[in-house]
């Protein structure tokens, strides 16, 4: 297969509304030749990898729409401005149409307007009006309808459908009712309304609502029916059709059922559909307050921003904001996009993406980032990236793939979801048989027909495969926003489950466990050059490096005011150091690994440095010994709490680095870690990584993404030490945004809790089917003569999902354990 046709689209999905819906989608999707995808039931979202040379999107699209539901396509038009043929239009939409996400783009050269289908879960608007402009063409207007909120709009519907139902059959559940609630109630009935009008009125209500409000189990239930994919709204179809038919026969057709047969159901199949839209609609609002995180952190978004164009400034749409331009800030304004201060100095408030409460100083040439609050002053800045390039951006799209994501988890509700209905259809229809022939035979309650259907529907009703479907998204999509709120970034719900399984958690040492910024504490001198001559010279050597040791040594220098020589012949030599040619001089400087292949002699005394945790650090001058150097990398103040809390777990704690082993040493004893692996060239920590792997242990290795990529990778689960500004770390499958390392213990507690949870939903889902469907099949009534009506049956499935659902909104609660004198515990219980 040729990998460069391999494309990849995210689609909303509408109208699911169980685990059934999204594996009969994502099946039909997997049918399709060269097509890989995952569809996720809590998130409404299905994950495509396709062939492009094999099936085109629109196959794609069609596919969804053949299984019976409606991928999220928005549209957008633009007028547009420069066209004067048919080939500037021909030319715009053909780059329109090759944008992905775009679903079908036509531009009309007479009214010089361009009409676009896309999927905004793939491409965004401000992508669409870069297509044109690369054209050379013009928007002229941003002339973007303003469109309710989809989810909004899917509520509101489904409330109002549920309050017609319950408003037209409350009457019909009333009055069947009052003979069981009031003594003489069948004939105070009787006497209010007489048989014949009582039937009417129950053909009348519960005909509305069948048609009405129940109309919607049809439009999805029949087809998926038809096609030999039921899912739940054909198991609701079927149980009130059922009772809605057989009353309908009562009315009309009353002969051709036995005598004492002839009883109307028109209160269940109307209170059935009712009670089912109520439990849908609450659903629904109870699944929003899941994707809070993602509103939450698209709130911290400005709308607008201040732009100068044309040599004057313009509050423009953010989706017009483009690389490049330059962007005004005034005190107490959001930050639009991300950029590089031009003029001006303030205080910004980033706590929002680094949890550091204090704002930081922005002067000329630091970077900024969208979303953060400017607190005192005002400044301009160049727009450096925009759109889906932006941190926030990227943060949002953590966030979403996380919860978008499946856990491995998850795969056994999927086994038997694939095949619960036709079950569930195939228990009903025996349901029925066994009933009927027990009643015929004298051995069952009479009249037989009555206690078969009724038994029937109420096992289509009580079945659940939509508490299945979600007890895992849902978990892993609040899991993974509340992870957010934290400041913990999970790429996958397979990471969020493997951490809470690691063995041993191997830690980084520069920049993780320590502030990364080193000083320069000791320098002696061995040369007969002074000391301000020998420093500047290797501060010099170290200017071009990009370690922090280097930084510390030029910062050693800048802070005695001392001028920095030009280099030739720079040469990095990973994991020893760095040779360079200063004023006519050979320096080379480095560990003592990198003297002793040099040669070189080292002082017996200079060792004793890394006794004491400071890097030794030696600098030769034209082949000779000059200089014995020694840095100091300070811990960072919450490195042992951090590592405390995480023993608690039970978790093996490791330390790797390329440290001199005696200053590795120093710093492990310090924070109480055992496992120590020293004088670890970049390349071998991977290597490293494998050796403690061994006997099948789990391990997650922290870095700060500097050369840990490999051992990242090589990790079961690969932990970077980000910021709010640098989160594209690709390798890692958790970043920790704020750079603080209680960031390790936090994600360790949640993905615990988590997986706890799902596990208690998982439990329900079963248990709740295993338990109530026989019940609702009549299992109970030789023994204890109980049967389970439909409409409780109907109220129970609703129960089961709302329980599912509500769940997994604890993790809400959840409480860092980092962040409290004492270690918290997990925050539910083990089943």
């Amino acid at each position: 297969m040729n990998t460069q046709t391999r494309q990849h689209i995210d689609i909303g999905i509408e109208g699911m509304d169980c685990a059934n819906c999204s594996s009969k989608v994502e099946r039909s999707l997997n049918k399709l030749k060269g097509v890989a995808a995952s569809v996720n039931l809590a998130t409404e979202r299905a994950s495509v990898d396709y062939d492009a040379s094999l099936i085109s999107q629109d196959e794609v699209l069609e596919s969804i729409r053949s299984s019976g539901y409606t991928p999220s396509v928005d549209e957008v038009t633009f007028d547009i401005g420069g066209m004067t043929c048919a080939n500037c239009s021909a030319r715009i939409e053909r780059n329109l149409n090759k944008l992905d996400g775009v679903v079908g783009g036509t531009v009309n050269l007479a009214t010089e307007r361009a009409t676009i289908s896309y999927l905004p879960s793939t491409t965004s608007v401000a992508e669409l009006k870069q297509s044109i402009e690369s054209s050379g063409y013009e928007v002229l207007t941003s002339d973007v309808a303003a469109k309710e909120d989809q989810k909004l709009l899917h509520e509101r519907n489904l409330r109002r459908a549920a309050l017609t139902a319950s408003v037209l059959a409350a009457p019909l559940l009333i009055l069947e009712m009052l003979p069981m609630v009031i003594p003489g109630g069948m004939m105070l009935r009787e006497q209010l309304i007489p048989h014949g009008v009582m039937l009417a009125l129950g053909l009348v209500l519960a005909t509305l609502v069948q048609f009405g409000p129940g109309r919607r189990f049809y439009r999805s239930g029949l087809p998926a029916l038809l096609k030999g994919q039921p899912d739940m709204n054909s198991l609701v179809m079927l149980g009130s059709s059922a009772a809605y038919f057989y009353s309908l026969v009562v009315v009309f057709l009353p002969q051709v059922l036995p005598a004492g047969t002839r009883n109307v159901y028109f209160e269940s199949s109307a209170t059935i559909i009712a009670i089912i839209l109520i439990g849908k609609w609450l659903e629904l609002r109870s699944k929003g307050r899941s994707g809070e995180a993602i509103r939450s952190l698209l709130e911290l978004q400005a709308k607008t921003a201040r732009v100068f164009r044309d040599g004057v400034w313009l509050e423009l749409p953010l989706e017009a904001v483009r690389v490049g331009d330059t962007v005004q800030v005034r005190p107490g304004e959001k930050i639009p996009v991300d950029g590089e201060l031009l003029t001006g100095a303030s205080f910004v408030d980033e706590s929002m993406l680094t949890g550091e409460s204090l704002p930081i100083r922005k002067t000329s040439g630091s970077e900024v980032v969208g979303g953060t609050l400017n607190t005192t002053g005002s400044f301009s800045y160049r727009v450096k990236r925009v759109g889906a390039d932006t941190a926030l951006a990227q943060i949002v799209k953590m966030v979403e793939d996380a919860q978008g994501s499946k856990a491995p988890i998850q795969a056994l509700a999927d086994r038997i979801v694939g095949v619960f209905v036709p079950v569930i259809l195939g228990i009903a229809a025996l349901t029925f048989v066994v009933w009927l022939s027990l009643g015929n035979l004298g051995v069952g309650p009479s009249p037989a027909l009555n206690y078969a259907l009724v038994n029937a529907v109420a096992v289509l009703l009580i079945a659940c495969p939509c508490a299945m479907g979600l007890a895992t998204p849902i978990s892993i999509m609040v899991g993974s926003g509340k992870a957010a709120d934290l400041g913990i970034l999970f790429r996958t719900g397979e990471a969020l489950q493997s951490l809470q399984g690691v063995d041993i958690v191997a830690f980084d040492k520069t920049g993780t466990l320590t502030k990364g910024k080193p000083e320069l504490s000791d320098f002696v001198n061995l040369s007969s050059l002074g000391n301000d001559e020998l420093l500047s010279l290797i501060a010099s050597a170290e200017s071009l490096s990009e370690h922090p040791i280097a930084h510390a040594l030029v910062q050693a220098a800048q802070n005695k005011n001392l001028s920095l020589n030009e280099v030739d012949e720079f040469e990095a030599q990973p994991g020893y150091g760095v040779s360079a040619r200063v004023a006519g001089h050979l320096l080379q400087i480095g560990a003592d690994r990198y003297m002793k292949r040099l040669g070189l002699e080292l002082p017996t005394h200079a060792s004793d440095l890394a006794d004491t945790g400071k890097t030794p650090v030696y600098a030769a001058l034209d082949g000779e010994l000059v200089a014995v150097l020694a840095v100091a990398d300070t811990l960072k103040d919450n490195s042992r709490a951090a590592l405390d809390t995480v023993r608690t777990r039970g978790v093996q704690i490791a330390m790797i680095t390329g440290d001199n082993e005696r200053t590795a040493k120093a710093i492990a004893a310090e924070l109480g870690i055992e496992h120590v692996h020293a004088e670890v060239l970049p390349g071998g920590k991977a290597d490293v990584l494998k050796t403690l792997q061994t006997g099948g242990k789990k391990v997650a290795f922290v870095g700060d993404g500097i050369n840990d990529a490999p051992a990242l990778a090589q990790a079961e689960v690969g932990v970077a030490i980000g910021t709010g500004t640098d989160i594209a770390i690709e390798t890692a499958d958790v970043v920790l945004m704020r750079g603080d390392v209680r960031g390790v213990a936090d994600a360790l507690a949640l993905s615990s809790a988590t997986l706890n949870n799902i596990r208690q939903n998982l439990f329900w889902a079963f248990i709740y089917n295993i338990l109530l469907i026989p019940v609702a099949a009549g299992v109970l009534y030789p023994s204890f003569g109980l049967l389970l009506s439909p409409i409780l049956a109907a109220a129970a499935m609703g129960l089961s999902d709302l329980f599912v659902i509500g769940n997994a909104l604890r993790l809400k609660r959840f409480k860092s354990p980092t962040h409290n004198a004492e270690a918290a515990p997990a925050l539910l219980p083990k089943l």
